[in-house]
């Protein structure tokens, strides 16, 4: 497991999951890195070498007054521009559920790295259920938005992730299940807020 520095990753409990999985001096493409905040702890603390992509103007500021390496495109289009094993580790970080072609961005992620990282928030939260039940969407730490202003077009489960990857080809190597930094050992479709996966093509 590589040493992290716990406090400079705990923007965001994904973070230290994708680190412990990240090789250092490894190469590292983050397909909607947002402000580049997880490339540039990466940088920093394993000396990768990344690219992200990200298609909002305000992400791609940031990621450049960061230092961190930028293209702005739209995932929808796909990854046209990198040959199969471009890098050691591509990540989705939090970002599947805000696709439409998730299937077809999962079966790209996993060509163009050597390994990938997957994390989502897990709708199945027992809290999130619960809200359903109430007759309301959930809003929480992991799904922050109003169901009129949020960037997410899916909702899935753990257990919908499981179903979806060996129909996309892809094979799963390790899991992490999360909530509140925490990770979750049981019941985890239930009581975990945040999935985290590692992943690779079969």
């Amino acid at each position: 497991m590589n040493q992290i520095t716990l406090d400079s990753l705990s923007l965001r409990s994904d973070f230290r999951a994708i680190a412990r999985w990240v090789e250092p001096n490894s190469s590292v493409l983050d397909l909607g890195c947002g402000d580049g905040s997880l490339l540039s702890l990466l940088a920093e603390e394993l000396d990768v070498a990344g690219y992200g992509i990200e298609i909002n103007d305000a992400g791609v500021l940031a990621c450049a007054q960061k230092g961190v390496n930028v293209i702005q495109q739209n995932l929808e289009d796909g990854l046209r521009l990198f040959e199969d094993g471009s890098f050691d580790f591509a990540i989705l970080s939090q970002t599947l559920q805000t696709i439409h072609q998730t299937a077809a961005i999962l079966r790209e992620t996993v060509r163009v790295g050597r390994e990938c990282i997957v994390s989502f928030p897990n709708f199945g939260y027992w809290r999130h259920r619960l809200t359903v039940l109430q007759g309301r969407m959930p809003v929480s730490k992991t799904l922050p938005y109003q169901w009129h202003n949020t960037p997410n077009v899916r909702v899935l489960t753990i257990r919908d992730f499981e179903a979806l990857a060996p129909e996309v080809g892809i094979e799963i190597l390790d899991r992490a299940v999360l909530h509140g930094g925490q990770s979750i050992r049981w019941g985890a479709n239930w009581r975990g807020s945040l999935a985290v996966y590692r992943v690779k093509r079969s």
